[in-house]
C-alpha cells in the first residue's frame, strides 16, 4: 500500500494527472493493507482534486471499511454518500456493505440492505443472498430464511450458500 501511494505522489511529481482509477487501485491496496482511514481520507482526496469519484472508487472504499470493521461507513458509503454524488450503488457495492455488517455481527442490518436492493430496481444475485446468509451466523432461522428465499427470487443455491447456511446451524 505503500508503495502504491509513493505512485500516486510521484505521479504528481512528474506532472501525471491520478485519475479515479488511479485513485482507486491505491484506496483498494489501502483496503488490503487493513488501512482504512487512510482509504476515506484519500477518497476526500480525489474530491477536493476534482478527480471523478465513482462506482469503482466508492466500492474500493466500502471494501476498505468493511475489512476494517467499520460497518457504520459503509452502510453510509451505500445509502447516503453514492446517491449524494449522483452514483447508483450496484450489486458489488452491496455486497460489501453487507460483508462489513456480516464482519461486525450486524446481521440484522445486512438483511436491511439486501431488503433495500429492489427499491433502487437493483437484483440480488446469488453472491449477495451468500453475503447475507453468511451475516446471519447468529441465527440459523434467519439463514435457513433467506436460504429458502433464494428460488422465489429465481436464484439457484450453490454450494457456498448451503455452507453458510449449515454454520450457521452449528
Amino acid at each position: 500500500w505503500q508503495r502504491a501511494l509513493l505512485l500516486l505522489i510521484g505521479m504528481g511529481e512528474l506532472g501525471a494527472v491520478p485519475d479515479e482509477y488511479c485513485c482507486s487501485a491505491a484506496v483498494s491496496a489501502c483496503e488490503v493493507a487493513g488501512q482504512w482511514q487512510l482509504a476515506v481520507h484519500l477518497l476526500f482526496e480525489m474530491s477536493r482534486s476534482a478527480v471523478p469519484i465513482n462506482e469503482i472508487s466508492c466500492s474500493a472504499l466500502i471494501d476498505a471499511c468493511s475489512s476494517g470493521g467499520q460497518w457504520q461507513w459503509a452502510l453510509q458509503l451505500v445509502l447516503s454518500t453514492m446517491p449524494e454524488l449522483s452514483l447508483v450503488p450496484n450489486q458489488v457495492s452491496f455486497v460489501g456493505a453487507i460483508t462489513a455488517a456480516s464482519k461486525c455481527g450486524r446481521w440484522q442490518t445486512a438483511l436491511q440492505l439486501l431488503a433495500t436492493m429492489p427499491q433502487l430496481a437493483l437484483h440480488a444475485n446469488e453472491i449477495t443472498y451468500n453475503a447475507a446468509i453468511t451475516a446471519c451466523e447468529q441465527s440459523w432461522e434467519m439463514a435457513l430464511a433467506v436460504l429458502s428465499d433464494m428460488p422465489g427470487a429465481g436464484l439457484q443455491p450453490d454450494e457456498i450458500s448451503f455452507n453458510a447456511a449449515l454454520s450457521a446451524c452449528e
